[in-house]
């Protein structure tokens, strides 16, 4: 990904990348032990909303890439799900545009989220999430 954007005719513009990458997390909002997570998505308008996303946030001053990669399958804890990137001419501007890219990929993209965990009571449980009601 790294390379991808280094590559890039506009990276000779660019003085500072910032990478946000989520992960699984190993603790459920309620406090239950998650087991692993399973992401599934309507791909073809998730990867068109993705790319939507990165061309508008392109275009804001001193920018000079943004990409976003979801992962889709099942993980385990700790495990990679999503790498956004942002370049620009100067962290003061990469910093604000990552922060939005990471918001609207959460918000607009039809990525799904099934948690399975272990409740306090040892009980083995799976559901699906709205993203208001858990981050990567």
């Amino acid at each position: 990904m790294i390379n991808n954007v280094k590559n890039e005719p506009s990276f000779k513009k660019a003085g500072a990348i910032t990478l946000f990458i989520g992960v699984v997390r190993g603790e459920a909002k309620k406090g239950e032990k998650v087991q692993k997570l399973e992401l599934e998505a309507y791909e073809e308008k998730a990867n068109q909303t993705l790319t939507n996303i990165c061309d508008d946030l392109r275009k804001k001053p001193g920018i000079t890439d943004v990409q976003i990669h979801h992962l889709l399958g099942e993980f385990n804890v700790g495990e990679d799900l999503v790498y956004v990137l942002v370049a620009g001419s100067h962290r003061q501007n990469i910093f604000p545009v990552l922060e939005e890219a990471v918001e609207r990929y959460k918000n607009q993209a039809p990525i799904f989220k099934k948690e399975y965990v272990l409740t306090k009571q040892g009980e083995k449980k799976a559901y699906w999430l709205e993203e208001k009601d858990h981050d990567s």
